[in-house]
């Protein structure tokens, strides 16, 4: 029981890293604020942490169309 609890855990663990990295990748080392991968993690994280992404995102490219997840009711503003 104890294995398959570290397993676990352990999984979850790598998860939480990986995503975590290549978001943080997509905030600060994207050429582009379109990176598939980077707007579809993005895009699901809770409020907070997508606020603070997109406000990354927002101080990198200024003048680029904010990507999904980012944008305002109008689609073509940062939120």
């Amino acid at each position: 029981m104890r294995t398959a609890v570290l397993a676990v855990v352990a999984i979850t663990a790598g998860v939480v890293i990986t995503f975590g990295y290549r978001w943080y990748d997509y905030l600060s080392n994207a050429p582009s604020p379109y990176d598939e991968v980077g707007i579809a993690i993005n895009s699901r994280l809770p409020d907070g942490l997508r606020s603070w992404g997109c406000g990354k995102l927002k101080e990198r490219f200024p003048r680029s169309l904010p990507p999904y997840g980012c944008s305002d009711a109008s689609g073509r503003g940062w939120r």
